[in-house]
């Protein structure tokens, strides 16, 4: 055999290999004419439903499929389709075209046995002031969770065995209606009020409430005289005060294990810390605060981000000009801005230094926990402004997938691509209730489908410089305090306090480093706040140098409450009440 002709037979013999592979790796799982027929009984629901149908595929039943979709590896399969007027006894079909994650299609699912379920995510129509009409998933008390949502319809679990080049139509039906919610109870430290905003309804279109779980400091009652300084503890969709408990760890709770912070018998170490902060928190000499935790949960997410918001509507104003005021007025709050003060972590955090810098005259002090990209330069990985693609690198030749989330060891769990891949299978238009959505829904102008004006191609990565130049002028914290440090720099004095691991999982010290070269640089007059690392630290370091993240992030009061009474003998002004309310 000669060099040439072994060269030839060579490549010849390696096409053939690769398409007899390929013939029998389709033959074993490709099931191009596979489908699922899902419908609802006329006994779930009356009414034609609009939403979202998700087909959810799990190798195991350790947990229903529907709590088994996450960004992180261990993540199971769903398949999603819009329905519009869906009615009863009306097949809604998931086949080959419905897009899915991680696998795209359901023509990819490898033989094998499976358990699946179906879930409708339910649509509500909203007529907005701006004169848009749009269908969006109405938060129903669940904290805007698509696979807990009361009133969303589901189906008990079943096992099937799919086969090689399975061509059937599967039948599904929707037998189950998750149940309404139980409002928390009063108690003698923690009330709940609910007020209808104005604001938000007139955008909305419909009645829309901003709720409030307030934590009332211990003698309350027998100090009738006393007005209080009022902190704001921000963070995703709060259903109650959470870690405060008046009596000690249950001793026959079950020990769990957290998979995020590797430790048995998590639940019992966070009874442990909320009884700990009961007793700190009614001891002699915890600060006498009023803690406010806010339910702002909308139809695009557990928060809003507590500013205003073309796709969400006015909640900033709503929250420091609406629920702020009342919760003051109802619970003897000082009423002032010299006696506001937030804090909080990760989405929170974003919030705490957002609502500082867009009303820098209401509030006195912020402490932003890993923050949410504070710097559009460093959108986790993303650079929305030189970029060309959200998703792989600008190279020549590589197309280098930029990373999502990551471990303090910088071992991957996803990637930018697959975490929006998940949230374009949940759901179109933003409406998947995940994190990429809603700060898309957040800093986005309106489209004009009504919908927010997407920053990438949710499919390609394809980034839009026109909206990327829209978020830096309204949402870019950086950018906005550097634009307007004349203005802003006085008023944000000594008000700015920033924490965040070297090792956060979703790369949020990126836009931090930018952040600090900026205001570590100001004069007339200098930040003067404070900015802190912790070496190897991951998502969501609060400033602690003392406790891992597993404990210091049940600690946020006992921690920041110093700080805060600092803050207030600093800069309170003259005639201030500092006597009433440290008792």
């Amino acid at each position: 055999m000669n060099l040439r002709f072994a060269k030839l037979y060579c490549a010849v013999l390696f096409i053939l290999t690769i398409a007899m592979s390929a013939a029998t790796i389709e033959s074993q799982t490709l099931h191009p004419r596979l489908r699922f027929g899902i419908s609802y009984p006329a006994s779930r629901n009356n009414t034609p439903l609009d939403g979202r149908m998700l087909l959810l595929i799990s190798k195991d039943n350790a947990k229903e499929p529907r709590f088994q979709i996450t960004e992180d590896l261990n993540t199971q399969q769903v398949f999603g389709v819009d329905v519009a007027a869906l009615k009863p006894g009306q097949e809604a079909v998931v086949d080959a075209n419905a897009y899915g994650y991680p696998l795209h299609s359901l023509a990819d699912l490898p033989a094998g046995d499976y358990w699946i379920q179906a879930l409708l995510h339910r649509y509500e129509t909203f007529h907005r002031a701006d004169g848009h009409t749009v269908k969006l998933p109405m938060d129903r008390g669940e904290g805007q969770q698509w696979n807990s949502a009361p009133g969303n319809l589901y189906s008990t679990p079943q096992r099937i065995t799919i086969k090689a080049a399975d061509a059937r139509t599967i039948k599904i039906n929707l037998d189950k209606v998750i149940p309404p919610i139980d409002p928390p109870k009063d108690t003698k430290y923690i009330k709940h009020l609910k007020l209808e905003s104005k604001l938000l309804s007139k955008f909305w279109g419909r009645p829309m409430f901003l709720g409030a779980n307030v934590l009332l400091p211990e003698g309350f009652d027998s100090h009738p005289n006393a007005r209080y300084p009022l902190v704001i503890f921000h963070g995703h969709f709060p259903a109650d005060i959470g870690g405060f408990r008046e009596t000690p760890p249950d001793p026959k709770l079950k020990p769990d294990y957290s998979e995020r912070f590797h430790l048995a018998g998590y639940n019992k170490i966070q009874q442990e810390y909320a009884y700990k902060f009961y007793q700190a928190w009614t001891g002699p000499d915890f600060p006498r605060f009023i803690v406010l935790e806010i339910q702002h949960a909308n139809p695009y997410y557990d928060d809003s981000y507590a500013v205003n918001s073309a796709n969400l509507g006015p909640y900033g104003d709503a929250i420091t000009y609406e629920l702020v005021p009342l919760v003051e007025k109802q619970f003897r709050g000082l009423g002032k801005g010299w006696a506001r003060f937030m804090y909080g972590g990760s989405t929170g955090g974003w919030e705490a230094l957002a609502a500082q810098i867009f009303y820098p005259d209401e509030y006195n002090g912020a402490w932003g926990a890993c923050p949410d990209p504070i710097d559009f330069h460093a959108y986790t990985t993303v650079n929305i402004y030189e970029h060309k693609n959200a998703y792989v690198s600008d190279a020549p030749w590589k197309t280098t997938l930029r990373p999502g989330k990551r471990n303090y060891l910088g071992e991957l769990a996803a990637t930018v691509a697959e975490m929006n891949q998940m949230e374009l299978a949940l759901g179109t238009n933003s409406r998947s209730g995940g994190q990429f959505d809603i700060w898309q829904a957040v800093y986005s102008p309106a489209g004009k489908d009504g919908y927010p004006k997407p920053i990438w191609n949710k499919a390609t990565g394809e980034i839009d410089r026109s909206v990327a130049d829209y978020w830096r002028e309204h949402y870019d914290l950086n950018y906005i305090m550097r634009r307007d440090w004349k203005k802003l720099g006085p008023k944000l004095q000594g008000k700015l306090h920033i924490y965040v691991g070297e090792g956060d999982n979703y790369y949020l010290n990126n836009a931090v480093y930018l952040a600090e070269n900026f205001l570590k640089s100001t004069k007339d007059p200098y930040y003067d706040g404070e900015i802190d690392y912790e070496p190897r630290a991951e998502h969501c370091w609060n400033g602690d140098h003392t406790l891992p993240n597993a404990i210091s992030r049940l600690r946020y009061h006992q921690f920041f409450a110093p700080k805060i009474v600092e803050r207030i003998m600093k800069s309170a002004p003259a005639g201030a009440d500092l006597t009433s309310w440290r008792y």
